[in-house]
């Protein structure tokens, strides 16, 4: 009875104990465990870490490779122009700078030759009442522009009488007027020729595209559509410098009718203020 006792009591804490060992076991696996999914979890994380900015990377440089790949505006003008044939591209550039230099020289004078007429002739009574035509003369040969050396023409022939005066303004007003005009003719020209350059090498392309066909023995779209852009670009060249041209062209037309109006009011109020100076010194 006592041996029974004993080996039950041997069996109990071995069970005790192996049940605390496989406890004990699980315990350390759990970690063990939740540990390795844990490294995983940050494993996964570096990498995923590591493969963005290599995506990142890679966009950056795809969108850097594109814009290095987009063409500038000059890159395109200038295929454009070779493309167009340098020849008659020439020709129609020729023309533009041509017209432009004309028309530079054009708005520089009559800038130059803008006056503000109110303010002259109120300067103009001034002297004239202060130091008579005497002093009224030096004050239009120290002024610019055509409508003081008007008033300078018809104050040298003071003496001569008022209608003699007129007569001096009137005919050196004729003479300034051609002074304003001078050139604008040219602008004119450009403005022609500019199109119709642009279109002769129209024709010629033309000329050529079909040459081209001729030579190909068959209407390809490949070749008819090449020849009509080359033929094309030389009058869109054409039509640019027309319009360039007419836009000074215009602007120099409105600064000398500009001026023409301030030379016929402001003669009109200078003989008045002549004819009452006349009347006050006789």
């Amino acid at each position: 009875m006592k041996k029974l006792i004993a080996l039950l009591t041997i069996a109990g804490f071995m069970t005790f104990g192996i049940s605390n060992s496989v406890l004990a076991q699980q315990e350390e696996n759990v970690p063990q465990t939740e540990q390795t999914a844990t490294e995983a979890a940050a494993a996964e994380e570096a990498v995923a870490e590591e493969a963005a900015p290599v995506e990142e990377v890679v966009e950056t440089t795809t969108i850097a490779e594109e814009a290095e790949e987009e063409p500038t505006f000059h890159e395109v003008l200038k295929k454009q122009y070779i493309d167009g044939g340098w020849g008659f591209m020439t020709l129609v550039l020729v023309v533009l700078v041509l017209g432009l230099a004309i028309s530079i020289e054009r708005i520089i004078y009559l800038t130059l030759s803008t006056t503000n007429t109110k303010k002259l002739v109120a300067d103009l009574e001034t002297a004239l009442n202060q130091g008579g035509i005497e002093k009224a003369k030096e004050l239009c040969r120290n002024t610019r522009g055509p409508v003081a050396s008007i008033f300078y023409q018809g104050l040298m022939r003071y003496n001569d009488g008022l209608d003699e005066v007129e007569k001096a303004m009137i005919s050196y007003g004729s003479v300034m007027n051609g002074n304003l005009s001078s050139g604008s003719s040219w602008i004119t020209l450009c403005i022609a020729l500019g199109p119709n350059l642009g279109f002769f090498g129209t024709v010629i392309g033309m000329v050529q595209a079909f040459d081209d066909i001729a030579a190909a023995g068959d209407i390809s779209p490949t070749i008819v559509a090449s020849g009509m852009k080359v033929a094309l670009l030389t009058t869109v060249f054409g039509l640019i410098t027309a319009m360039i041209l007419q836009v000074a062209y215009n602007f120099i037309l409105n600064k000398i009718e500009g001026i023409l109006n301030d030379m016929e009011d402001s003669t009109i109020s200078f003989m008045d203020i002549l004819n009452d100076y006349s009347k006050k010194n006789k």
